[in-house]
């Protein structure tokens, strides 16, 4: 692989090949899987009103960035995915949860793999700023706490509308059924728990559901690569690449992002400053490189354009079983009133927000897509958007005030814990009984 700009992450690359033959010897690092796309006759995943794609396929540090990060795995949670042929996956969990919370040597005969992958989400670098984290992570609550449960299926869609970055979900089986309903959730609580206060601390439980995010990917891995007949490193690649995690790690500062751009500005003030570092810091924690992670507006909006304008644009009909039973999964803890009355709310949300970010805001095609937006859709979101936008309001707005800032936090603190509640605890689990080969 010929590397101008990055020849450190490549040689990353190089390493994963070379330590890990188990997982990466089918992979060609001098060839590009048929996901990655830089012919500008070929139809991209970046939709032609967010960006110039000739410009990113133009941008010779952008192709090979992106390039580069699609052949990246993640090679200290791939090495202790791979004790999975000697060990129960149950028992990795127990390990991996037990070196979290009471540090590894509290593991009997830790091995190896597990020192590794926790002393690399012990040691912070350098490019991230921790005197912002807490601040960043206080500003992420209240999207957490008060917005979140309204867009969480929409954002958990986004992978699915893309046949080459959703197969790995469509092979593990994890999105059939009820089994949906607990993978939103657990994404939903992952998100969440990080920005509860210290969570993210070396002994914080956002530090642990980080380690086990980065567990189920690299098991997901070893399953595509090792036990799947549908992957091929051909068309696919590698299976949960570094780069396909950005979207969901990155969003917020993406958002941030284009709502600064569009203002006239070139740069974040302070408060979205501290929103990204924590979001790089989480980032990080779940393995991303620093070069995956921009702290400009501009850098943010670039990285996510020239992803989509190098990944192969591909909907399929896997992509729309996905759609459909993410959107179809009941997410609520019981069947009461309210509770259906606010699962019926949060759909209606999350329809509006898929229709608007991935169907152009046309309705025929997002119905064509799995997600069908209809009149009563519209009338719930016309009832509830005056008391949820003006909460929202009126919590940024008192957070300004000093005398109120602690109240606030320790409202926001609880609404956040009510979430996870409702959510459930993460079981982490993987099974290759549950994966389609069909």
């Amino acid at each position: 692989m010929s590397t101008e700009f990055f020849p450190e992450l490549a040689e990353r690359v190089h390493r994963q090949c070379a330590d890990i033959p188990e997982l990466y010897s089918d992979i060609d690092r001098d060839t590009c899987p048929e996901r990655f796309t830089i012919d500008p006759n070929v139809q991209s995943a970046l939709p032609s009103d967010r960006g110039d794609r000739v410009r990113y396929l133009e941008d010779a540090r952008l192709v090979e960035l992106c390039r580069i990060a699609t052949f990246l795995g993640d090679v200290r949670a791939d090495r202790v995915a791979l004790l999975s042929s000697e060990l129960r996956v149950s028992e990795l969990i127990e390990m991996v949860r037990t070196a979290c919370r009471c540090g590894v040597d509290a593991v009997p005969d830790a091995p190896q793999p597990l020192r590794e992958l926790i002393e690399h989400m012990e040691s912070t670098p350098e490019w991230i700023d921790t005197s912002l984290v807490a601040q960043g992570a206080a500003h992420a609550r209240v999207s957490a706490g008060l917005i979140a449960p309204f867009v969480t299926r929409g954002a958990f869609i986004a992978t699915f509308t893309n046949r080459y970055a959703a197969l790995p979900m469509t092979i593990t089986g994890a999105l059939s059924g009820t089994r949906a309903a607990h993978r939103v959730n657990e994404t939903t609580a992952f998100f969440a728990v990080t920005t509860l206060p210290g969570a993210l601390d070396r002994f914080g439980a956002g530090f642990e559901a980080a380690a086990m995010v980065r567990l189920m990917h690299s098991m997901v891995r070893f399953n595509a690569l090792c036990r799947s007949t549908r992957w091929s490193v051909d068309v696919y690649g590698v299976p949960v690449p570094q780069i396909d995690q950005l979207p969901a790690g990155m969003i917020a500062p993406y958002l941030a992002a284009l709502r600064v751009l569009r203002s006239g500005r070139t740069e974040f003030d302070r408060s979205d400053r501290a929103m990204v570092e924590f979001c790089r810091y989480r980032c990080y924690l779940l393995g991303l490189p620093e070069e995956l992670l921009p702290v400009t507006p501009q850098g943010i909006v670039d990285m996510f354009y020239a992803r989509a304008a190098t990944l192969r644009a591909g909907f399929d009909d896997d992509c729309r079983r996905l759609v459909e039973s993410t959107m179809d999964a009941y997410l609520r803890p019981s069947e009461t009133l309210l509770d259906r009355a606010a699962d019926a709310v949060e759909k209606s949300y999350s329809k509006l927000a898929f229709c608007r970010a991935f169907s152009n805001g046309q309705s025929r095609k997002a119905r064509h897509m799995g997600v069908a937006v209809g009149v009563a859709d519209y009338a719930r979101i016309a009832l509830t958007a005056p008391f949820i936008a003006g909460r929202v309001l009126v919590v940024m707005v008192a957070l300004r005030v000093p005398v109120l800032r602690g109240s606030l936090n320790r409202y926001l603190v609880r609404s956040v814990e009510r979430r996870l509640d409702t959510y459930g605890v993460p079981a982490y689990t993987t099974d290759l009984r549950d994966y389609s080969d069909r």
